[in-house]
């Protein structure tokens, strides 16, 4: 006991200070689970529909800050730059070892400087798709009555 207390005081002194949720850092581009609203993993990025909905959502950003792998390029980390300047949301690159490039791995987050706790985080969870709409003077089509199946036969 009395070692790890010599031991901590001896990094603290140094500055090298312990990694709170050091696995959860490693998912979050550095960040934690509790302080993100919206993320995108790798293969999500590729989805058209998804980049979309990430970009057409930027006014929700604005009190937040954007986190964008590293090793993520293309036209879609020019978008996320272009609205970030035209909605003057700070965000960094993360070329550190986070940064990675499977496909469930995180390529774009929306984060808090505090703690919002969000439930769903996911863009196909914060922003579902719409369903389609039906308009009130459209109906479905009618089903011929039991009478009529019977006298007239057929469907």
């Amino acid at each position: 006991m009395t070692e790890d207390l010599n031991t901590r005081v001896e990094n603290a002194a140094q500055g090298i200070t312990p990694q709170t949720k050091p696995d959860e850092r490693r998912r979050f581009l550095g960040s934690l689970r509790e302080r993100v609203l919206v993320r995108m993993d790798n293969t999500e990025v590729e989805k058209p529909e998804l980049t979309t909905t990430f970009l057409e959502h930027f006014a929700d950003y604005r009190n937040y800050s954007i986190l964008i792998n590293g090793n993520l390029s293309g036209e879609f980390l020019d978008q996320i730059e272009a609205k970030c300047g035209q909605y003057n949301v700070p965000f960094t690159l993360v070329n550190n070892e986070t940064a990675r490039t499977g496909a469930q791995d995180t390529a774009v987050l929306v984060v808090a400087k505090t703690a919002i706790n969000k439930m769903r985080v996911e863009i196909g969870q914060v922003y579902p798709p719409e369903m389609p709409k039906m308009e009130l003077g459209q109906s479905k089509k009618k089903k011929p009555s039991f009478w009529h199946r019977l006298f007239h036969g057929g469907n």
